[in-house]
């Protein structure tokens, strides 16, 4: 098994360096990125992370294909791969509709878009000049003027059934936003689902579990702070989700107004308990530990310990040291 960190950039760079210089000493192997666009820029803040490591992958957890045309989004993945000396790697979705649509951008035809970024993107990191007329994009011979020297790894992140088989038809991996052991099970079966339509098999993909984490010693304190991520992730889950947890929609559509005008507090506290226990993994590392063990059975390679990580994050992550070592 593989371990990953996300960081969600709210914090200064400083404060960030530090905290991936410490994921790097504790043993795990990816940090990823979000990108929102009202945190800290995410190639800005790969870029200075890469600097300050020497070992640790990294890159975007995850990118969406609407803000930035994905010729750019090659550029900055090439660089990121450059100044970390072939560390890169990719992940994409369609991001957000909520937060999208507060900078005025449809979240148009989300399976299409990603998959012609994809393509996109592949082919301007292998060097190759791009024709291409898409229903999203187009390209009319793009090339960069430089490229990694290896193949950057490229995952797609979702949880629905068609960005799942999506991942596993054509991605390096596949970045499963959900942390409830059945909802993984489900997602690891779409995404095998893709993989064997396109003739592959599901051992050749790293099928990763991005889990919204918060782990400390009162479990109390560690089911607050989990909140806030819990309302993000709540706000854009499918109604199969919703359905298989017994969550009312209402109350879910309570989030998505708070967030809608950045009443961020309001829609933690609309927050309701078993919101927590669908969407995300608290409590004790104890408890954390056993529910990686049983994903293993389940087909996940990499767990990623995302955010809030916990109440005292470089706590959680030295304390997490110990199942790396």
């Amino acid at each position: 098994m593989k371990f990953g960190v996300e960081f969600v950039p709210y914090k200064s760079s400083d404060v960030l360096v530090g905290l991936a210089k410490q994921v790097e000493d504790a043993g795990f192997n990816y940090i990823w990125v979000c990108d929102h666009y009202h945190n800290r820029y995410v190639h800005s803040v790969l870029a200075t992370l890469a600097l300050a490591t020497k070992r640790v992958r990294l890159g975007p957890g995850v990118t969406n294909p609407y803000l930035v045309h994905p010729a750019v989004t090659a550029a900055a993945i090439a660089t990121l791969d450059e100044l970390s000396r072939g560390r890169a790697v990719f992940g994409i979705s369609a991001g957000d509709p909520t937060f999208l649509a507060t900078v005025g951008v449809k979240h148009r035809r989300p399976i299409v878009a990603v998959r012609e970024a994809v393509y996109i993107a592949r082919r301007l990191l292998a060097g190759e000049r791009v024709d291409f007329s898409g229903e999203v994009f187009t390209c009319r011979g793009a090339k960069l003027r430089f490229k990694p020297e290896v193949n950057v790894p490229i995952y797609i992140g979702g949880r629905g059934p068609k960005m799942l088989e999506l991942a596993g038809s054509i991605a390096d991996g596949a970045l499963i936003n959900a942390s409830h052991r059945d909802d993984l099970r489900e997602c690891v079966d779409y995404v095998r689902r893709g993989a064997e339509s396109s003739n592959r098999k599901l051992e050749g993909l790293d099928v990763v579990a991005y889990m919204a984490t918060s782990i400390g010693g009162d479990a109390a304190k560690a089911r607050r702070t989990a909140r806030t991520v819990v309302a993000f992730i709540a706000s854009s889950a499918p109604p199969w989700a919703l359905e298989r947890h017994d969550i009312p929609a209402d109350d879910v559509d309570e989030i998505r107004k708070h967030l809608r005008v950045g009443e961020i507090q309001k829609a933690a506290e609309a927050v309701s308990d078993r919101m927590v226990d669908a969407f995300a993994v608290c409590g004790t590392l104890v408890e954390f530990e056993r529910h990686i063990n049983d994903l293993s059975k389940l087909g996940i390679t990499q767990v990623v310990v995302g955010s809030p990580i916990g109440p005292e994050p470089t706590k959680v992550i030295d304390s997490i040291k110990k199942l790396l070592r």
